[in-house]
């Protein structure tokens, strides 16, 4: 049996994220929770545990080589507002251009052009081929995995790709 979700009008839920957002930063009891955060839709909110070095290490590199490679701006932990609420990429790189017409104080208003997850043994694939569909509903052009191993999986809204076309030249392993 297959279950179809129907989203509310972006705008809609982009306003309500921004209303969530902004009241689960001002909570200074949440601002002492290591780990995680995002919401859902429903503007619940939904935590993971911090995750271990080779995770932190690898988006940290990932984070460096797009700065290297690309110049604009690379953000970790990048909170994106999109239709099933506000979800942080691991990694996002953005052009100076997006960069500016998506920065809001509370969360990012569009995906960055290329949205990374770092994988960790808790992540399904049905989580993350929803994340990529909503990172791509949000705007990205690009998204991609870097598995626990460090190979790295590069997607376009088309599907996958045997490399970036943004980042062509990208490493494919994120050794630790």
């Amino acid at each position: 049996m297959s279950l179809a979700i129907q989203l509310p009008p972006r705008d809609d839920q982009q306003e309500f994220n921004l209303r969530v957002w902004e009241r689960l930063l001002a909570d200074p009891e949440l601002a002492k929770i290591e780990g995680r955060i995002e919401t859902d839709r429903h503007g619940h909110i939904l935590m993971t545990p911090p995750p271990g070095p080779a995770h932190g290490t690898r988006q940290f590199d990932i984070a460096f080589h797009l700065k290297l490679k690309l110049g604009g701006r690379s953000v970790t932990e990048c909170a994106i507002s999109t239709p099933d609420g506000v979800k942080a990429a691991d990694v996002g790189w953005f052009s100076d251009v997006r960069y500016a017409r998506s920065y809001d104080r509370r969360c990012f208003l569009e995906a960055p052009e290329i949205c990374v997850e770092v994988l960790s043994p808790s992540n399904t694939p049905a989580e993350m081929e929803e994340n990529m569909a909503l990172y791509f509903d949000a705007g990205a052009e690009e998204v991609w995995f870097c598995e626990e191993g460090g190979s790295m999986r590069f997607h376009s809204a088309t599907g996958p790709l045997e490399k970036s076309q943004l980042c062509p030249d990208f490493p494919t392993l994120i050794e630790i």
